[in-house]
């Protein structure tokens, strides 16, 4: 009896020295939270009424499915780890990293969750979300390129030391930048994983917003590999060439025209030719592949 008796206690030894003591914080954080004192530092159950997402949080959506699975683990397990947030001057709280975690516990109809608390400026805030977010393995590269792209314009950071702080080479992070200069159609299906980084990347080839859609949809619907995507883009560039060379000295679309051409052509995702006279007339031809297609044009245009 007294070795089974000595293997209980040891098992409990272990328990809270993994749980490291998280109850004992939880206790004095109630205590002293009772006489409005804040615990920077100190882990403890918050109301999620009191609990505001991290509007720097680079990632857009979640997974609806992984989201109910989630909050059923939640709602037979709680949370087994606490999320992290900063005290706001309006007695609230805002999430630096676990909005998955948070948005998975309001669908388990938890009340509280337990967080760790802890002390930051807004620069540091925004850093930190940023960076913490973007550890995740499951951002695409969208929103990989579009909080790399944050890090500096809003951290005021170089290239070379978003890379450092991510531990990455400077190369990784201007590929993922690059991504941005996609047309929005395209940046949509990075986003849904119809076409993946080295597609995206491979698009980038492409001097023209038509023919990067052209490609777009190629490989979306014949399922084309990444090395066959490079095979048909080398094909056109020299397709091009080729038109160019025969076509050297005939008059082409003045710059502005072509930026029009361009902007129509991304919004519509599909080829656009615009011509215009040296009398000011013109014409805009679109095309469409099927009646589908037309239909979702025409949805474009609010037709």
């Amino acid at each position: 009896m007294s070795n089974k008796s000595n293997n209980k206690n040891q098992i409990g030894k272990g328990i809270g020295a993994l749980l490291g003591n998280i109850k004992e914080e939880v206790d004095s954080f109630s205590k002293s939270n009772a006489n409005n004192e804040i615990l920077v530092g100190s882990i403890t159950r918050i109301p999620l009424d009191l609990i505001d997402v991290n509007p720097h949080q680079p990632r857009r959506s979640f997974d609806e499915i992984p989201l109910k699975e989630l909050a059923e683990s939640i709602r037979l397990h709680d949370i087994i780890q606490p999320i992290t947030v900063i005290k706001q001057g309006n007695k609230k709280y805002q999430i630096i990293s676990g909005e998955r975690r948070f948005k998975a516990s309001k669908l388990a109809g938890l009340k509280d969750i337990p967080a760790y608390i802890r002390s930051a400026n807004d620069q540091e805030i925004l850093e930190m979300g940023l960076i913490e977010n973007l550890q995740r393995e499951d951002l695409n590269a969208i929103e990989i390129g579009l909080a790399y792209k944050r890090l500096m314009s809003e951290c005021d950071l170089t290239q070379e030391q978003v890379a450092d702080r991510m531990k990455k080479e400077r190369s990784t992070v201007t590929n993922y930048i690059r991504l941005l200069k996609l047309p929005p159609s395209i940046q949509v299906s990075v986003r849904n994983k119809q076409l993946s980084m080295g597609h995206a990347r491979a698009l980038l080839a492409l001097e023209h917003i038509e023919q990067q859609l052209f490609v777009a949809k190629e490989i979306i619907e014949n399922d084309l590999s990444v090395r066959k995507t490079e095979e048909l883009i080398k094909n056109l560039s020299k397709a091009k060439t080729n038109k160019e060379k025969n076509t050297k000295g005939s008059n082409s679309l003045p710059i502005p025209y072509k930026k029009i051409e361009e902007q129509i052509a991304s919004h519509l995702s599909t080829k656009v030719n615009l011509q215009r006279k040296k009398n000011g007339k013109g014409s805009i031809l679109i095309e469409f592949y099927n009646d589908n297609d037309l239909e979702r044009i025409m949805d474009k245009m609010s037709i």
